[in-house]
This record gives C-alpha cells, structure tokens and sequence, in this order.
C-alpha cells in the first residue's frame, strides 16, 4: 500500500509541475492542454482505492479518524477540479489544489491515529457523513477559487497583472465561477443540516454541538452572500471576504472539533 501510495503522490505532484511549468513558459495562456490532467486523474484513482481499503476494510469498523478524512476530502477536491477542468477553466487550480491533496495522503500514511465507528451504522447516519463531506470538498474549491479571485482583482487595481493572473480567465468569468460553486456547495451544505437533525442523536455525548453551531454560522454567511449577490450585486474583493469568513467557520467546525477531540481530548 505504501508504494502504491508513494506514486500516488508523484502523481499529484507531478500534474502540479506541469501545470506550473506551463504557466512560466506561456504566460497568458491556459495553464495545459487537457491531456496535460491525466496524471492527476490516475493519481485521483489510485488514491480512491486507498481510501477505499483505508476506510472499509477494517474489522475494527469504518476508520474515520482525523487524517482519513482529510485525505478524503482532499480526494474529493481533486476529484471535483479535474473532472470539472474538462469542461470549465478551473486547470489553473490544480497548481494549489493537488500538492495539498498529496501532503493529505502523506500525512495519511505516516499516521497511526484512527477512529473506528461500527460497520452497522445507521443508513441515515452513513448520508449525513458523506454529504457532509461532500459539502465540504465543495466549498474548499469554491474557497481555492475565491483566493485566486482576490489576486487577481488586486493585481488588476494595480495594472500590473503577472503571467499566472493573465493565464486566469477573465475576471466577471471567475467571478461566475465562484458564485455557482458557492450556490451548489449551499445546497449540499443545506442537505448536511437538515440530514444532521434527523439522524444525529445526543449532540452533547458525541462532542458535535460546536460543530453544529459552527455550521450554522457558515451556512448563515453564505446565505447572505448569496442574498447580497442576488439583491445586491456583490462582487469581487467584499465578495471574496464573505466567502473566506464562512469558509473560516466550516473549517473550524469540521476539521477543529475532530482535531480537538480526536487528536487532543485523547492525550
């Protein structure tokens, strides 16, 4: 598993570079030609099948421990980018995105730490931990997207636009960009809560009540970003500011309560 693991990463890292590579040498274009993602797509399969053993094949039960579901998620991101990148200008991203998803699968790899639930779970339970990932994967690329955003705005203001901003497409089309991943990752997020009042029982024994606060409080910025947008008209750098606020608070609420008590409530 280790090998297949190693060249996993490569892989990531490998896209990574040739997405970097040809943003130096043609400034202004495109970051690659589609074929330029197949890397990352077999690094994007071949991760999926260490999640898939990683987390199922268990007899302890489903292994859902701090460092799986980050590696998870960020197997969703890259999953979501390059599937997405053959049909919208978003390849650009992957220069961020895929050495982030090969130092989760690293840090995967190197740690012992797990968290095992019983493979009989509730079904509904089972839906509401997988959308809520899902919303998460989501709205990380929408984050990834809303800092792109600010770059380039600001070096647009200040007229002097580098070769990785003129590769971007243009402004008003990031912007678009931003805003439908943001309205899509809304809707799952609002799938998530609603799932995680009908399924989750006992909030307090199982340490959720943070995360579920948390969650409301994103699921709130979003909304009025996106009420501001529609009535409004916001966009670019208060945009981008709303955006990174909410994103701020889902962070905390999926990631800093599981590191909390998982990593260290247990030591």
């Amino acid at each position: 598993m280790s090998i297949v693991s190693s060249l996993t990463i490569i892989l990531y890292l490998g896209t990574s570079f040739l997405l970097l590579r040809q943003l130096f040498q043609h400034p202004g274009k495109p970051c690659a030609a589609k074929w330029w993602l197949l890397p990352g797509l077999i690094a994007v399969i071949l991760h999926g099948w260490i999640l898939y053993h990683n987390i199922f094949h268990n007899s302890a039960g489903l292994d859902l421990g701090f460092f799986t579901i980050f590696s998870l998620v960020g197997w969703l991101v890259a999953l979501l980018l390059l599937t997405t990148s053959f049909r919208q200008p978003i390849e650009c991203l992957g220069i961020l995105v895929l050495p982030f998803t090969a130092l989760a699968l690293l840090m995967r790899l190197i740690s012992d730490q797990h968290h095992y639930i019983p493979h009989g779970l509730d079904i509904g339970l089972k839906f509401h931990i997988t959308i809520s990932i899902l919303a998460y994967s989501l709205l990380s690329i929408a984050m990834v997207q809303a800092l792109l955003l600010y770059v380039q705005d600001a070096h647009l203001h200040n007229k002097r636009p580098g070769g990785f901003i003129r590769s971007l497409p243009p402004l008003q089309t990031m912007e678009t960009l931003l805003f439908r991943m943001i309205g899509l990752g809304f809707m799952v997020l609002s799938i998530s809560l609603l799932s995680g009042m009908l399924f989750v029982e006992n909030l307090f024994a199982q340490h959720l009540v943070h995360k579920t606060v948390l969650s409301i409080i994103a699921w709130l910025i979003f909304a009025i970003l996106l009420g501001g947008r529609w009535r409004f008209g916001w966009r670019g750098r208060i945009a981008v500011r709303w955006a990174m606020t909410a994103f701020v608070m889902l962070m905390l609420a999926y990631f800093g309560s599981k590191f909390v008590v998982e990593l260290v409530l247990q030591h």
